[in-house]
């Protein structure tokens, strides 16, 4: 993932992946040439930093099974990052359950997740918000019945 051309050229790194894909590190650095006019992490990257993590955690937690997609996304500047800045993802146990449950039926779900940005000392530089679109695909709905069915004979 580190060598895919937008985090390459603009020094975001995957620091840390777990094993399970229940949690993720990211780290953007600050170079000379993704700073913006005012020499601060640029916007674009900040955003960048953060863009497919929480569906690629979800879509390993939940397996092949499920539609997985980036719904929206929005951003909120909170401070100017003068430094290199980084992102940890986690996604709950408790959160893969209450998506499961609430796809189960075939049924849209659109679930809002938080990250924010930060510095090396905590310091909170950008909030992100991503929406998921979750639903379980067709085939897996049909086995699903299909399962029932023969458990209740």
């Amino acid at each position: 993932m580190n060598l895919w051309p937008p985090f390459l050229f603009n020094s975001i790194r995957v620091q840390h992946v777990s094993e399970d894909w229940s949690e993720l590190s990211v780290a953007l650095r600050l170079r000379p040439w993704n700073r913006n006019y005012v020499r601060t992490q640029f916007g674009g990257n900040l955003f960048a930093m953060t863009d497919p993590f929480w569906m690629l955690l979800t879509m390993h937690q939940l397996g092949n099974d499920y539609f997985i997609w980036d719904k929206a996304g929005a951003i909120d500047f909170v401070a100017p990052g003068r430094e290199d800045v980084y992102a940890h993802f986690k996604l709950e146990p408790s959160v893969v359950q209450e998506l499961r449950d609430a796809a189960a039926g075939g049924e849209k779900v659109l679930r809002w997740f938080d990250v924010d940005v930060v510095t090396r000392s905590g310091e909170v530089v950008a909030r992100v918000r991503k929406q998921l679109y979750v639903r379980l695909k067709p085939k897996a709905r049909t086995e699903s019945v299909e399962e029932r069915q023969t458990s209740a004979a």
